[in-house]
């Protein structure tokens, strides 16, 4: 829709309008924001076609396609026309002598969601919808006598064309209504249609070696999964032949059991990815899939796509590289923290199969250290750390832990990014996973903003040089951490895409992702593709690569989408928790000082996202802060600063 509308800009002709479009033509006809002239149709110089944002004001903002210089135009609440953030509207200029270029939206072309949430609250005796994302009201299509029999903050899902109530979720005073809001924003769903789960469980919930001949048998190797406690769909396992430097990364084979255009494909597109909440997982395919015939689990056979890299005794570069159709039996499944202590020299705890398998783990833990400093000479470290949250059987937050990467996050870290590498050059085209250079803008907005915590360095070009200063004078006043998250906020986002670009940030020629096919789309397409390479089958590969570009963007967009339902899901957990401490205080850490200071958390709870009502704080700044207010409907917490934390 987008391409249509920016080439109204310049006259399509009547015959290349595609049939789907026809209705859309015919709306902007009748609002004469086109005009047909000799069979061209044309978007009246009056209007415009964009991308509207909403403030939490109800000001709108359009960001138009045609003129990428054309500052956003102006859009009144009361001009908005019930258009929504992320809609793409139909805008039409208005005349203004001065100021901000004004518009007021005519037409909304398509909605970004099809549906919103509400909250039902009553507003000059009359019961209305309150938006969960944005706290506009709005009307809902509903007598208000059957209104009035609900509770009052019941949360409704509203069709976003017809204003009609879909579907009643629950009441906002409920902890368990939290998972729902968070799916429901974004329009996921957790249960998969009656033809997926069918589907998937006729593949059975066992792997019979002898039904696949032509692949290689590797059960007799001492392969092992490593992965977080909790963790329920093991992706990958890894083997090290000592001898002859051989790592063997194997993957399970999703590929092997879901067909191009079957129900399980179309929905794990339409996902593609696994959410992953404190309590629970939303995954990507079935979980007779995920968690049963497709994970590598322990002591069962399984299908795998291995690679198989030789490396360099010496300079610990890889040397060889194979990819193999082949079939496993992991011996073992291991926790983070269970690798961590035999890493330390521990093993009290270890058993006969532990001695055996730890025979070439603790030399690959060795050898995959060499790999890493030899990796890091032209790439970046950053020290990050990861809020985990704990919550009760009725979803009551009851506390929260830093998860910082250990020996054994690297280890297996390593031998991935090992694999994912050595995938990418088997690629000229297809899923890269790209990270450009940062803008020029927002390094001088970083080199600002550590200005104001003493670190002055002045602009260098060379801009991976600059990124290891910075790192190094953060070290010497103990605030690597802190700084590391400006650098990464700094930087361009990670993306998808057809053609290799390379990845700034760890310092590839090329990368894509080949390690996680039960929890990303873009593994199971790039499984696809390099077996269709294996089988030189030139048609397949064709067939896959016929809309990988939008495939790409799709999946880009839908990565984030899934990393947002879960941060909405602890903004609600941590509000929930800070309405009940109302006029307490905490103590935070200032962790943005641009327009409204924004504060974490770090007290007993750790990782909640604060505003302060402050005008001004200073960067990193430790305080002690009093909690003011809590939306739990927005997920928003209020504080004021009362005193510095020394």
């Amino acid at each position: 829709m987008i391409e249509l509308l920016l080439a109204l800009s310049h006259g399509v002709a009547n015959e290349e309008i595609p049939s789907e479009f026809s209705s859309l033509i015919n709306d902007l006809v009748r609002l004469k924001a086109i005009k047909l002239n000799k069979g061209t149709y044309t978007l009246d110089s009056r209007y415009r076609a964009g991308t509207i944002d909403i403030t939490f004001g109800g000001t709108g903002f359009v960001k138009t396609y045609a003129n990428k210089q054309m500052k956003d135009l102006l859009v009144e609440a009361s001009d908005t026309n019930g258009a929504m953030r992320g809609d793409i509207v139909i805008v039409k200029r208005l005349h203004t002598k001065q100021g901000r270029p004004k518009a007021k939206v005519i037409h909304i072309a398509k909605r970004k969601h099809a549906t919103s949430l509400v909250y039902t609250k009553i507003l000059h005796k009359r019961v209305v919808g309150v938006n969960v994302k944005t706290t506009l009201v709005q009307d809902i299509t509903a007598t208000q006598k059957s209104l009035k029999q609900l509770p009052d903050g019941t949360v409704l899902k509203i069709d976003n064309e017809t204003g009609t109530l879909v579907e009643v979720l629950g009441i906002l005073s409920d902890p368990t209504i939290d998972e729902k809001i968070s799916m429901a924003i974004f329009e996921k769903t957790e249960s998969f249609s009656e033809k997926a789960e069918l589907e998937a469980a006729s593949h059975g919930n066992y792997v019979d070696k002898s039904f696949y001949p032509d692949r290689v048998d590797l059960t007799q190797l001492d392969f092992c999964t490593i992965d977080p406690v909790d963790a329920k769909d093991f992706d990958d396992a890894v083997y090290f032949d000592v001898e002859n430097s051989t790592l063997y990364v194997a993957i399970a084979d999703v590929s092997e059991y879901i067909f191009d255009m079957g129900h399980i494909d179309k929905e794990a597109k339409q996902r593609a990815f696994s959410i992953y909440f404190p309590h629970k997982s939303i995954p990507m395919l079935p979980r007779s899939l995920s968690e049963n015939i497709c994970s590598l689990k322990p002591d069962v056979d399984r299908l795998a796509f291995v690679f198989k890299i030789t490396l360099d005794k010496n300079s610990y570069a890889p040397i060889k590289e194979e990819l193999l159709n082949a079939v496993i039996h992991s011996k073992r499944r291991y926790t983070y923290e269970e690798i961590d202590n035999f890493l330390e020299g521990d093993f009290s705890q270890q058993n006969e199969i532990d001695k055996k398998i730890l025979k070439s783990l603790l030399p690959l833990n060795e050898f995959m250290k060499k790999v890493r400093n030899k990796r890091l000479k032209n790439s970046f470290e950053f020290r990050s750390s990861d809020t985990r949250m704990i919550v009760d059987e009725k979803q009551n937050l009851i506390s929260t832990r830093i998860e910082k990467e250990t020996a054994s996050h690297s280890l297996i870290e390593d031998c991935m990014l090992l694999a994912n590498k050595a995938a990418a050059k088997k690629l000229e085209y297809g899923i890269f996973r790209t990270h450009g250079e940062p803008s020029l803008s927002k390094i001088e907005k970083l080199l600002e903003d550590l200005a104001y915590v003493g670190i002055h360095e002045k602009f260098n070009p060379e801009i991976p040089l600059l990124i290891k200063h910075l790192q190094k004078k953060a070290d010497e006043i103990d605030i690597r951490e802190e700084v590391d998250k400006l650098i990464i906020r700094a930087q361009q986002k990670a993306v998808y895409e057809p053609q290799n670009k390379g990845h700034f940030g760890l310092g590839f020629d090329s990368y894509t992702h080949f390690t996680s096919p039960i929890r990303r789309y873009s593994d199971l397409t790039l499984h696809r593709l390099l077996k269709a390479d294996l089988k030189s089958d030139k048609k397949r590969k064709e067939f896959l690569l016929k809309n990988i570009d939008s495939l790409c963007e799709s999946i880009s967009n839908l990565e984030r989408e899934s990393d947002k339902v879960a941060w909405d899901y602890m903004d609600r957990k941590f509000a929930r928790w800070a309405n009940e401490r109302i006029g307490e205080n905490v103590k935070a850490i200032v962790t943005d000082i641009a327009k409204n200071p924004i504060a974490k958390l770090d007290d007993e709870i750790v990782g909640a996202r604060i505003f302060l009502l402050d005008d001004e704080a200073e960067l990193f700044e430790r305080v002690i802060i009093k909690i003011v207010e809590a939306d739990i409907a927005t997920g928003r917490i209020y504080a004021k600063i009362v005193s510095k934390d020394v």
